[in-house]
């Protein structure tokens, strides 16, 4: 049986060119970047080279990259890294009930990724106040409420800029100029728009940049955080010297070899890759909405990455249709792979304003750069009567639909 794969925002293959440029890191050039022989030197120049790589990707400096293992260690290090800057004495010295003069603030959305979102609920158990803004119903925050939300003890604003299930894209330009104007830091999560769409970090006006190569066919367990020249920001780790003191620990050297390589490659077939991609997600959706009644896109109507739609289908449950396309040989999921397993509804869609019942009946598909038009035709051809199969068994359906008639 053939196999569809259209869970892309979970993870990507390693691109073959990808896997050939860390091939060597694992043998031949296996040297500690540290070192000062020539292997040593060898590995470093390696890293630097990857340092430059993925710094063109966003249109930053290379000393302004820092690697780490991945998307939420970079979350992690930019909201505590911030906060830990800025609050003397150190912030796991202090109790919320201590008698702190100012507290420190912190701004965000109901939408993040729980990266985000577990890190300042970390936060606010040591006395940090996190202000959670709404979004509308395509997902997007209103850069009007990051301005009223601001208070004088503010240090941190941290939106992510493509949503991981939804694809909604944020108002940055907007957003990054009320941070600079009241001189606050800025930090967002890029890991589901880096590689898909333009990123200029200077357009944006971030300060601090989250990115994961597993999202861009580089390998697992890598990834980097964009910090701007100047930008006060806590070490997590303590060790020796590495990456200027940001974070310490040997450099995983293939890693992040292969994360230039694929941020390399992202940035040369960007436009083709999101004209590819998009054509085929729109077939996708248009294809789905003729062939089954009572469905809809979520977000469906903000600007999105290009590879990204999630539909609702109602009277179904979710993860039995996505068990049931599986079985049939398509891959898709019903929201973050983090949160896989979940008993509570996706959060993005409840706070979109989707009833549990509707975010439970939400499924996400995300395509790739090696996504074909023979899959989403496949995709077209059993996606209808699994959900047909799934409504015929579901009493909740049959209601809604004779209330329909």
């Amino acid at each position: 049986m053939s196999r569809v794969y259209l869970d892309y925002n979970a993870t990507t293959p390693v691109e073959p060119e990808v896997l050939d440029a860390m091939l060597p890191y694992f043998s031949a050039d296996f040297g500690n970047a540290s070192s000062i022989h020539t292997a040593g030197q060898r590995a470093r120049a390696a890293v630097e080279t990857a340092r430059d790589q993925v710094a063109t990707l966003i249109g930053a400096r290379p000393q302004e990259i820092v690697f780490t293992s991945g998307g939420t260690e970079s979350d992690n290090h930019a909201i505590f890294g911030v906060i830990g800057s800025l609050v003397e004495p150190p912030l796991l010295a202090v109790r919320s009930s201590s008698p702190v003069p100012t507290l420190p603030h912190v701004i965000t959305t109901t939408i993040e990724h729980e990266a985000v979102l577990n890190a300042c609920q970390a936060a606010e158990k040591q006395g940090v106040r996190v202000t959670y803004l709404p979004v509308d119903r395509e997902g997007l925050a209103d850069p009007e409420s990051v301005r009223r939300a601001i208070r004088p003890e503010t240090v941190l604003i941290t939106i992510m800029h493509a949503n991981n299930e939804l694809g909604t894209i944020q108002s940055f330009e907007e957003i990054g100029r009320i941070a600079k104007e009241h001189k606050i830091y800025f930090h967002t999560d890029a890991v589901q728009s880096a590689g898909k769409i333009p990123i200029d970090v200077n357009a944006l006006n971030v300060d601090l940049l989250s990115l994961s190569g597993h999202k861009l066919y580089a390998p697992k367990g890598v990834g980097a955080l964009y910090v701007r020249s100047g930008t006060r920001l806590r070490q997590l780790l303590y060790g020796g010297h590495h990456q200027r003191g940001f974070r310490p620990g040997t450099e995983n050297v293939a890693g992040i070899v292969g994360l230039g390589k694929a941020a390399e490659i992202a940035r040369a077939s960007l436009a083709g890759d999101a004209k590819h991609v998009s054509t085929l997600r729109d077939k996708l959706e248009h294809g789905l909405l003729e062939r089954i009644p009572q469905v809809r896109v979520n977000g469906g109507h903000a600007p999105r990455t290009p590879n990204t739609t999630n539909i609702m289908f109602t009277g179904i449950e979710g993860e039995a249709l996505v068990i049931a396309l599986d079985l049939k040989g398509l891959a898709c999921s019903v929201g973050a792979a983090c949160s896989s397993g979940a008993v509570e509804p996706s959060h993005v869609l409840t706070a979109i304003g989707l009833s549990q019942d509707e975010a439970k009946s939400s499924l996400r598909f995300s395509l790739g750069r090696h996504t074909t038009e023979f899959e989403i035709d496949f995709a077209l051809e059993v996606i209808p009567g699994a959900v047909a199969q799934l409504r015929a068994l579901s009493p909740t359906y049959r209601t809604e639909a004779a209330a329909h008639q």
